[in-house]
């Protein structure tokens, strides 16, 4: 009898489930049928409204639920950047727009910088048919009037508001709270990638000098785009724009008007004065942006056998296949190697806005745009963002084109280790215990890292930044000497590959400085003056001392330690051996105390550069004798660039730095 009872119970709840997932889904493909583009009226006194009521997105969305809202079953409308601005190209030659009306009230807006920026760009074209561009609006953020800008005339609601105060750049950073719940951060870069901060809110509690001078420079250069377009269209001086920011001058309508920054301060149902002035007739009808594109299609007259094929590389670059907002590296690969397949298309336009992701991913997707340009041209177009790997999937393209205010470039790698441990233990009460079958079999976030496992992760951070070096240059079409050099540069530094130079520099000052090597309290004396910046380089470090990977101690130091000792009794150098110990000695313990740690390691670069100079190596062939493993890799790397076509990776810098007046050298 229970049987039977549970068997009808389960049955019934069978029954009822599908019963409710088949009426759920019902009412999403009600919500998604009624939320589809609808076939709007265009009348011969129209104008194209722009209101926001669509979001603009760089790329049209594959996931078929985008902007749907379960709760109400109503979806956000959503408007592909390169539909629209066809739409306002169609609108230029259609003579039942009679011109654009800015109404940015919407619920939706725009997705990113470069999207406004070409937006803004496809009005000014607009306007030079000699059909006009109003706007009008109860407020104007920054980003709204730089699109209204493009107007000939705007206008603003009379106890309206204004924001005009420049750009700001704020990053949160979480150290503080990890330092709280007991997580151990573990940051894995090369030295040339300063610049590469996307670890820093996880290490630091403020941004570095690199980080800060770059996202400067980024700020300076985006509010230039802005402030420069606004004072060209507005005929306001530049300086004066600045001004304005700076003393929050123009917040208020009254003040708007009086700055020319506005036209006319008037309420909304005046604006039909406006359109009147402007010769539309008394019968005319609005037509949003979103219903215009959608009635814009394809010229059939100029279709051909001949096609470009746009491809879309919106998202954030992750491993594997699949379909949502994310570029996933396997599915867009797929993709692109159909386009190569394909005769009927003659070239192909890379549409990439991401800001990076995966490095595996992007070699993945890289590789197949090498394949296709040795077939077909291939022009990489940048949206908002084309960084770190957005930036590497573009580089092999034959031609690079970016807005104005695309953020690209962040060319480096990084990897990041979370020591979970303490915080499960002290603050969950959860402890891991465990067996395994090898020495790095437990290779996770509960258990700290080895030595040896710091060392993989790091061998795999420098050999993908190497090998995205070697890929740039090879393009240019060098020789594989200078290719193999630009590489080897690239781990070129005190902090690197170069570190074994330093010390020696580092070292033949201090034998300079300290009369008597084996007095200890000398020693830390000028040691300390090193650390307080105010001797030797004044960048307070003591180079050799110290791994961002070996944190405990390096372990081919200590190997490579009884070798010193014999190479220096062999040739007479025991008392410049006995120096470095000392400094090696002291220098830890100075360099513990200002960091308050209770172990420090020695690198094996503190006492390789001396070992190479017993020998008689000269200096040059340091960071070569460093690097000189990596060659096979590199030359691997190079054959395969070759053969795909030898096209130049040639990227479009422009110049952010503000612009001086040349200073002769008797006035400086």
């Amino acid at each position: 009898m229970n049987f039977i009872k549970t068997f009808l119970a389960g049955l019934l709840a069978v029954v009822v489930g599908t019963f409710l997932v088949f009426f759920l889904w019902i009412f999403i493909l009600l919500g998604i049928a009624g939320s589809m583009e609808k076939s709007v009226a265009v009348h011969p006194e129209s104008i194209l409204k722009i209101d926001f009521s669509e979001v603009l997105t760089d790329a049209p969305s594959s996931d078929p639920l985008a902007g749907l809202d379960l709760m109400t079953l109503q979806t956000q409308r959503q408007l592909p950047l390169l539909k629209a601005l066809r739409a306002l190209e169609a609108a230029r030659d259609d003579d039942r727009i009679k011109g654009i009306y800015l109404r940015m009230n919407g619920t939706g807006g725009v997705t990113g910088s470069a999207i406004l920026e070409e937006l803004r760009e496809a009005l000014v074209e607009f306007k030079q048919s000699g059909k006009f561009v109003v706007a009008y609006d109860e407020t104007y953020s920054q980003g709204k009037y730089y699109l209204a800008s493009a107007a000939d005339k705007i206008y603003m609601q009379p106890e309206g508001a204004m924001d005009w105060s420049g750009l700001a750049f704020n990053l949160m950073f979480y150290k503080g709270l990890l330092d709280k719940l007991e997580i151990k951060a573990e940051v894995f870069r090369p030295t040339a990638c300063k610049y590469k901060s996307a670890v820093e809110p996880y290490i630091y509690d403020k941004m570095s000098d690199a980080n800060r001078e770059q996202m400067q420079q980024l700020v300076s250069s985006m509010w230039g785009v802005i402030a420069e377009s606004v004072a060209e269209a507005r005929g306001i001086e530049l300086k004066t724009l600045n001004e304005m920011a700076d003393r929050l001058e123009v917040a208020l309508p009254g003040e708007a008007l009086e700055k020319g920054l506005v036209d006319s301060l008037i309420y909304e149902d005046q604006m039909e004065d406006v359109f009147a002035e402007l010769g539309v007739s008394d019968d005319y009808d609005f037509v949003t942006l979103g219903d215009y594109a959608a009635q814009v299609g394809a010229d059939l007259k100029n279709i051909s056998a001949d096609q470009v094929a746009v491809v879309y590389a919106d998202g954030q670059i992750v491993d594997g296949e699949g379909y949502g907002k994310e570029i996933y590296g396997n599915t867009l690969a797929a993709k692109i190697a159909g386009v190569r397949d394909n005769e009927k298309v003659k070239a192909v336009v890379l549409r990439v806005n991401s800001p990076g992701g995966s490095a595996l991913a992007s070699d993945v997707i890289w590789r197949e745009i090498e394949l296709l340009r040795a077939e077909k041209p291939v022009i990489v177009s940048m949206g908002s963002y084309a960084a770190s790997g957005g930036y590497y999937i573009s580089c092999p393209a034959d031609a690079i084109v970016a807005d104005k205010m695309t953020l690209t470039g962040s060319i480096g790698v990084f990897g990041m280790f979370l020591d979970t441990r303490d915080a499960l233990k002290n603050k969950l009460g959860i402890t891991v215990d465990g067996v395994k079958s090898n020495a790095s079999a437990d290779f996770a976030a509960t258990s700290p890292l080895t030595p040896l496992q710091r060392a993989m992760i790091m061998r795999g951070v420098d050999r993908v930044y190497t090998t995205f070096t070697n890929h740039v240059v090879t393009s240019s079409g060098t020789d594989t000497y200078s290719a193999i050099a630009a590489s080897m540069a690239s781990l070129k530094g005190p902090r690197h590959g170069g570190a074994n130079s330093k010390v020696m520099a580092m070292m033949d000052d201090v034998k300079e400085h300290v009369r008597d090597w084996n007095d200890e309290g000398c020693v830390a004396d000028y040691l300390t003056r090193i650390l307080n910046k105010d001797a030797f380089d004044r960048s307070g470090l003591i180079y050799g001392l110290g791994h961002a990977v070996y944190t405990k101690t390096d372990p081919r130091c200590e190997v490579f330690r009884a070798y010193v000792n014999h190479l220096a009794a062999e040739k007479g150098r025991e008392d410049e051996l006995a120096l470095y110990a000392n400094v090696e000695k002291i220098g830890k313990q100075l360099l513990m105390e200002r960091q308050h740690k209770s172990v420090l390691s020695t690198n094996i670069d503190f006492y390789s550069g001396f070992v190479y100079e017993m020998l008689g190596l000269p200096k040059e062939l340091y960071t070569p004798l460093f690097a000189v493993a990596r060659i096979a890799g590199w030359s691997a790397h190079r054959m395969e660039e070759l053969s795909v076509g030898g096209k130049l990776i040639r990227p479009r810098y422009e110049c952010v730095e503000e612009h001086r007046p040349y200073t002769s050298m008797d006035r400086r």
